[in-house]
């Protein structure tokens, strides 16, 4: 297996444990090869959740850039939800997972078909 098939299998993990789920490995890979680079930087593969302008960034590049979503409310407590399903209080929340749970909150899996 190369880093990013080891990544996939880390965020399918945090994905079981954390939210109590069981992730469709198909979409989970495309939503991590979505993420591009960023998976293999460590800075970058975490979502500060805490930090209001991070959470920004992944409203405007992810929801509506990526995922072609008009920008508004709903989209902030959409952040929030996935968020609050993968665990507030844990301080590493992987970029890839919480893409995973938006795609599958908003049901947008069809950007990945």
């Amino acid at each position: 297996m190369g880093k990013r098939d080891d990544l996939i299998v880390k965020y399918a993990e945090a994905i079981r444990s954390k939210c109590g789920m069981e992730p469709d490995m198909d979409l989970l890979t495309k939503v991590t090869i979505g993420c591009g680079p960023a998976i293999y930087s460590d800075d970058a593969e975490i979502i500060a959740a805490s930090d209001p302008d991070e959470l920004e960034r992944v409203k405007k590049s992810f929801l509506v850039k990526k995922l072609g979503m008009t920008d508004g409310p709903d989209l902030t407590a959409a952040i929030e939800q996935a968020i609050e399903t993968y665990g507030k209080s844990d301080r590493n929340k992987y970029r890839a997972a919480i893409y995973y749970l938006l795609v599958k909150q908003l049901g947008m899996e069809k950007a990945y078909a």
